[in-house]
């Protein structure tokens, strides 16, 4: 019998000027156009029964705890796994694959395949999905690139009897995936409106630079952002623009409306490749560091920007720890074990301030697993 380790992470807080932020462990949606606040309970959140067929599952915890459980696994395993990223050259994405592989080599008999698209587009990915269902893996980890035009391939490949776990992203059809890993990410907009109130006084005009819709997580973090915001009165919410995952397009963005909007006083972007746009935007007119900025992911472009004050706060989520455990879940599945059908992993919040504390570091995200 082979044992994973246990992998514990210390829940954190993070101060955001004179507030404190707490880190989130709640429940994310299942589907991008939820219009209801996640549940703070999701279902099947202990892994219970799995003992039988030489399977164990020890040290477990509930779902949005901060620990990587413990699990036993057989140590004669001979599976193909394929980790099919939602884009490519993400270190979002890089990271979550760091945690696919430890995981794979810390079970064992594990061959992992990795594959993703060029750019965030169901277009681009959904042929990468069918090659890699012809090619019959035990199991995939996948990040769904649409809520609707993902779910096809999907449940072709489990039609096909392959087992699919969905990382990060989710498609609305719930029966596909037999375990759903992803963060908080509903949680992580009201973090994100409570960090940006605090950096601009709660007052001004504020706005979301968003990827497109029908992103499952991206979608959940505008709404969670729109509905604390509204709490403040006296801010108020100018919208949403779309940068179809491409940082010129966020630049560009942030020109055009800083061209209506000169006062603007703070901007939210909801992901790594917005955020990166958005602060470049922000260079060219001339407004670095006087309009905040919040991002959400942590790689090394955005860290850069958090030390040089180029970006005020980061919502941080944990893609290693989705990666480490999708691998755990796959092999359960695989056994024919009883899985946990959701898992929500909590977030940290970096600023200038505690940017140096290892406990904040630690959660980076990697251009590279060498690192």
């Amino acid at each position: 019998m082979r044992k994973t380790p246990i992998r514990r992470r210390a829940a954190i807080t993070a101060a955001v000027g004179m507030a404190s932020i707490a880190v989130f462990a709640g429940a994310a949606g299942a589907s991008g156009d939820t219009t209801e606040p996640p549940s703070t309970e999701a279902a099947g959140t202990e892994a219970a029964g799995t003992e039988a067929a030489g399977t164990e599952a020890a040290g477990t915890e509930p779902a949005g705890t901060e620990a990587i459980p413990e699990l036993t696994f057989p140590d004669d395993l001979d599976l193909d796994l394929t980790f099919v990223q939602g884009v490519i050259g993400d270190e979002f994405y890089i990271s979550m694959e760091c945690g696919v592989q430890d995981a794979a080599a810390d079970i064992g008999g594990i061959t992992v395949d990795v594959q993703g698209p060029d750019s965030f587009d169901a277009t681009l990915q959904n042929p990468i999905l069918d090659s890699v269902i012809a090619s019959g893996p035990d199991a995939i980890l996948v990040a769904p690139n649409d809520v609707e035009a993902s779910a096809g391939p999907l449940q072709r490949a489990q039609d096909e009897g392959i087992q699919v776990v969905l990382v990060d992203t989710v498609v609305n059809d719930e029966s596909i995936g037999v375990s759903r890993i992803a963060s908080d990410n509903f949680g992580g907009g009201v973090a994100a409106a409570d960090a940006l109130a605090e950096l601009i006084g709660e007052e001004g005009e504020v706005m979301v630079i968003n990827v497109k819709p029908g992103i499952s997580t991206t979608d959940l973090r505008q709404q969670g952002f729109e509905e604390q915001i509204a709490t403040y009165p006296d801010i108020e919410y100018i919208g949403v623009e779309f940068s179809q995952n491409e940082p010129a397009t966020a630049a560009e963005i942030v020109t055009a409306t800083l061209a209506a909007h000169p006062d603007l006083a703070g901007i939210f972007a909801t992901n790594l490749f917005s955020a990166q746009g958005t602060a470049t935007g922000l260079l060219q007119a001339g407004k670095q560091g006087e309009v905040p900025i919040v991002g959400f992911d942590a790689g090394p472009a955005q860290v850069e920007q958090l030390q040089a004050g180029d970006v005020q706060a980061l919502v941080m989520q944990k893609p290693y720890d989705i990666g480490y455990q999708g691998v755990q879940q796959a092999v359960l599945a695989v056994l024919g074990e009883e899985v946990t059908p959701e898992i929500q992993t909590d977030f940290v919040v970096a600023t200038a301030d505690n940017m140096e504390d290892p406990e904040i570091s630690q959660y980076f995200y990697k251009a590279s697993c060498d690192e």
